[in-house]
């Protein structure tokens, strides 16, 4: 007997510049992953040939991701006059919402449960995902830019340098930012695996267009992005 193949329909969720925002982000953050793990750990890497080399590389990617996140931001800010809605978890998110969504991804999605969160174009994101993605574009990232903007001017930001304790401390603080940026990438890579398929949330980073199961169909799934 023939198992009963849901009806999908497709939702657009993730437009163009969203989605160039995205990869040339993800790119960057990589690349300054293993320059960096270069950079710091030159005795056990030479990927990128010489030391100075890795840290070109290391400023050059830092570049670029500063300005894809600049790039975010006025969309979000400016065209789309969406952030806060898409980002900011509401009462309703902190009261019930989070407790539901960490029972979906820790239980109730390993027995075959239904998704509590229902994706649109205006609501992309499950409580969860707001309360990190608040945490980590509006904390963590411009920490980890800001730091390491210092580390690319001792020299005419030394009076700053100076501010936050000094060279040794500004160069472990950047490394544990680093760090915690990307343990928080590791979970992003894994979470975009539990949707209908395991490429399911990454195609739609590709097309713009997701397909859910239609109401009534099952259990429904989010976007991990």
């Amino acid at each position: 007997m023939n198992a009963h193949k849901p009806e999908l329909k497709r939702v657009y969720l993730q437009p163009t510049p969203v989605r160039i925002w995205h990869w040339l982000n993800a790119f960057g953050i990589i690349t300054l992953g293993i320059s960096g793990a270069q950079i710091r750990f030159p005795e056990f890497i030479s990927l990128f040939g010489s030391y100075k080399s890795a840290i070109m590389l290391h400023n050059t990617a830092g570049i670029l991701v500063a300005v894809s996140f600049s790039f975010w931001f006025l969309y979000y800010t400016c065209i789309a006059h969406k952030m806060t809605h898409l980002y900011v978890p509401s009462k309703d998110d902190l009261k019930r919402g989070l407790v539901r969504q960490a029972m979906y991804y820790f239980f109730n999605y390993f027995r075959g449960g239904s998704n509590p969160h229902h994706p649109t174009p205006d609501s992309k994101f499950n409580p969860l995902q707001k309360s990190a993605y608040l945490l980590i574009m509006f904390i963590l990232m411009p920490l980890v830019g800001l730091t390491g903007i210092l580390l690319m001017n001792v020299a005419p930001l030394r009076d700053l340098v100076l501010l936050v304790g000094g060279l040794k401390i500004l160069v472990g603080l950047h490394f544990l930012l680093s760090c915690a940026l990307f343990a928080f990438l590791f979970t992003h890579v894994y979470l975009a695996t539990l949707g209908r398929t395991p490429m399911a949330y990454v195609k739609p980073m590709w097309t713009g267009w997701e397909e859910e199961e239609a109401e009534g169909e099952g259990a429904e799934h989010q976007p991990s992005h």
